[in-house]
């Protein structure tokens, strides 16, 4: 199966599938969700179809995702087989208090010991911070995350939803100062979200960061259960007043790239489902995409999003239909600005590659 295909994450060594599990939904504490026996199903038939790559974090459903997650690899002795990835930055507490959140040292080493803690494990091989908390020194945090992984609690060092700025600095300032480099960015990628195109995928191609894609379906309006007449129902329909932007998807734009996504799945005969994640994983700088759901059916559908090929074409028409806006500065990097600045002359420019697919098949293992 595509799931046994796996890429270096970033510039590492560290081998992940390219279809990664999320366990946002292993809880019903939020309203929505998988509850336990469901949770076990879609565990066991990820590892069953050779996914080694599992996404939480501490927030997710109050600490319910961790502790049901530990007690999964426990029971299937997979804690080797697994690759596993936390988050911290989000306050757990139930009174109020400034230092139980945030990316402050004393936050980061409380949340990960709490997070070991449920997970069973004495060990995280990739831990995230979750958000700039826009307060924490850089240094601050790549230090302690330096600290940790000298320690041996954890293996590899990633961000999520951070400034590209900010991700700049930490890598360089790990670069200098010999502490660990960050392997992963995660970050929301998806056909209605692909605004990370400016400045991420370059600056994870040119520094070594592998991007873990979050939220390929754009919670779920990619999947093909919702359309403009209003009909479908879902997370978006009941979070439609939310005032989180996530889940704010319900637009003329994304109305457009729905309906040109129905048409091609429709000529290739592969769900909308498959074919949104498939376009995602086959994007510049994406080392692997997570993937969610509350039933096996889902999870099954979306394994296969990998068992075939995008024709050209068809990618080509996905890519206009969902083209974001070029604002300023990004305009001056586009063709005809950067044709102006060689009187016509044709310039090559490299393209840095730093994922290395390994094919394990059977017994044996290879590089393709």
């Amino acid at each position: 199966m595509s799931n046994q295909h796996y890429y270096t994450l970033g510039r590492s060594g560290l081998r992940v599938s390219r279809l990664s599990l999320g366990a946002m939904t292993f809880g019903t504490e939020w309203g929505w969700g998988a509850d336990k026996a469901a949770a076990q199903r879609l565990f066991d038939a990820y590892l069953d179809a050779g996914g080694n790559f599992i996404d939480t974090a501490d927030v997710y459903t109050g600490g319910t995702s961790e502790q049901w997650l530990g007690e999964f690899i426990a029971a299937r002795q997979a804690r080797d087989q697994v690759v596993l990835a936390s988050k911290f930055t989000f306050n757990l507490g139930p009174a109020a208090n400034p230092n139980a959140g945030g990316n402050g040292r004393k936050n980061i080493l409380r949340a990960v010991d709490d997070s070991l803690r449920r997970l069973g494990t004495d060990y995280l091989d990739l831990y995230y911070l979750h958000a700039w908390d826009m307060l924490t020194p850089v240094e601050e945090v790549m230090r302690t995350l330096d600290d940790l992984v000298r320690a041996g609690k954890i293996r590899h060092i990633g961000l999520s939803d951070v400034p590209a700025w900010y991700a700049a600095r930490a890598q360089t300032l790990a670069e200098w100062r010999g502490w660990e480099p960050v392997t992963a960015l995660q970050l929301q990628y998806s056909l209605a979200e692909r605004n990370l195109e400016h400045e991420f995928t370059p600056l994870a191609t040119e520094l070594g960061m592998g991007i873990t894609a979050w939220s390929p379906l754009a919670s779920g309006l990619l999947s093909g259960k919702y359309r403009s007449d209003g009909s479908g129902a879902g997370r978006l329909e009941a979070m439609r007043d939310s005032p989180n932007p996530v889940f704010q998807k319900f637009n003329e734009r994304n109305w457009a790239i729905v309906a040109e996504l129905e048409r091609v799945a429709r000529e290739i005969d592969q769900p909308m489902a498959a074919v949104a994640l498939n376009w995602v994983a086959n994007r510049p700088g994406v080392g692997s995409v997570i993937i969610g759901a509350s039933q096996p059916d889902q999870l099954e559908g979306n394994l296969r999003a990998l068992d075939f090929t995008l024709p050209a074409e068809l990618a080509a028409r996905l890519d206009a239909a969902s083209a974001p806006e070029t604002p300023f500065p990004y305009f001056f990097f586009t063709n005809n600005m950067q044709g102006m600045m060689y009187g016509g002359a044709s310039v090559g420019n490299k393209q840095p590659g730093y994922i290395r697919p390994v094919l394990v098949s059977g017994s044996g293992a290879g590089v393709s």
